[in-house]
């Protein structure tokens, strides 16, 4: 989704260019680097070859340098484009795919680079805070229209989860204070943000656009990153990690059929979806882990093989996009 772009005037199309490179594509970077963690889980639980998590990674990795590369000729050729972007009420939080995507990339290239997980970790954490703190306080100026709360509004909370999932393990003295302190910082606006979200859905009279029914998906995210969150941390699963594993569930239940419609044009906002199901099947198969369960394992095996799939679709249909000049065209 890129809310910021305005129609071409009639009998002047506009070409494909790099001003429209809408700043969600990181959400494909999300969501391909958690399919790659969800593979290396499945290497260690189930005995499935470390060449897939590292091959996923590699894309990972690779889709993350290419958009970092672009969205910088993006801000040093169109800043304006780059500043309406983030002072959009609604666009400026999917400036947090870009700080979740450095924070999971530091954890893909974990095992080949401690040293260069550490230096991405850093930066993305810093990134994240700082993001968080300006979208809160842009939201505590007051007289913000309630049609703005979308589901978007979600992933600067969430972003603050992932410092600690992907930071748990982090050997910096300052890590551990800094991994408690994005926890609570995320919970706390995740669950703000989701009563706020939910009253909108339910209250005001006008319905989600189109191209933002695949980021109902994001409804689910706040619940299984926390899971992921606690669980890194405190290295264990308790009860109150299942609870938040299995609302997260019901939440992806009650809104699968929501999303998947064929009445919801593809668009590159529909990367939204991918991080929330990945973080779904990473819990399920850390989860099925600890259970013992042959149906909870049953369940996180199915997950496993809808993200595959579903990441290789977005993939292809973007790749198709791209192809076409639509990626960066105006909408």
């Amino acid at each position: 989704m890129n809310t910021t772009q305005t129609p071409s005037p009639a009998g002047h199309p506009r070409q494909a260019s790099i001003q429209y490179l809408p700043v969600n594509l990181f959400a494909s970077v999300m969501g391909i680097s958690g399919l790659a963690t969800a593979w290396r889980q499945a290497s260690h639980q189930f005995g499935a070859s470390p060449l897939i998590d590292a091959a996923i990674g590699c894309v990972a990795v690779a889709l993350f340098a290419l958009l970092c590369v672009a969205y910088a000729a993006k801000a040093v050729r169109c800043p304006q484009a780059v500043r309406n972007e983030f002072m959009h009420p609604v666009a400026g939080n999917f400036f947090g795919t870009a700080t979740i995507a450095t924070l999971l990339v530091s954890s893909v290239v974990a095992p080949v680079s401690a040293r260069a997980s550490e230096l991405l970790w850093s930066v993305g954490a810093a990134a994240t805070i700082a993001l968080a703190f300006t979208i809160v306080s842009r939201l505590l100026r007051g007289k913000v229209d309630a049609g703005h709360a979308v589901p978007a509004w979600l992933i600067p909370g969430v972003a603050t989860l992932d410092i600690t999932v992907a930071g748990s393990t982090m050997p910096m003295a300052w890590a551990r204070e800094l991994n408690l302190f994005s926890m609570a910082v995320g919970t706390m606006v995740a669950l703000v943000f989701f009563t706020m979200i939910v009253s909108r859905l339910i209250h005001h009279h006008e319905k989600l656009a189109n191209e933002m029914v695949p980021s109902l998906m994001i409804l689910m995210a706040p619940f299984e990153v926390g899971f992921l969150a606690y669980t890194s941390f405190f290295q264990r699963v308790d009860a109150f990690a299942a609870m938040l594993f299995y609302f997260g569930l019901f939440v992806f239940l009650a809104l699968v059929f929501k999303v998947f419609k064929r009445s919801v044009p593809f668009a590159a906002g529909w990367w939204a979806l991918s991080f929330p199901i990945a973080a779904l099947a990473n819990a399920a198969l850390r989860y099925a882990e600890h259970a013992g369960s042959a149906v909870v394992t049953a369940l996180a095996v199915a997950l496993l093989a809808f993200l595959s799939g579903l990441i290789a679709v977005l993939l292809f249909r973007t790749l198709r996009l791209f192809a076409s000049g639509k990626l960066l065209a105006p909408r």
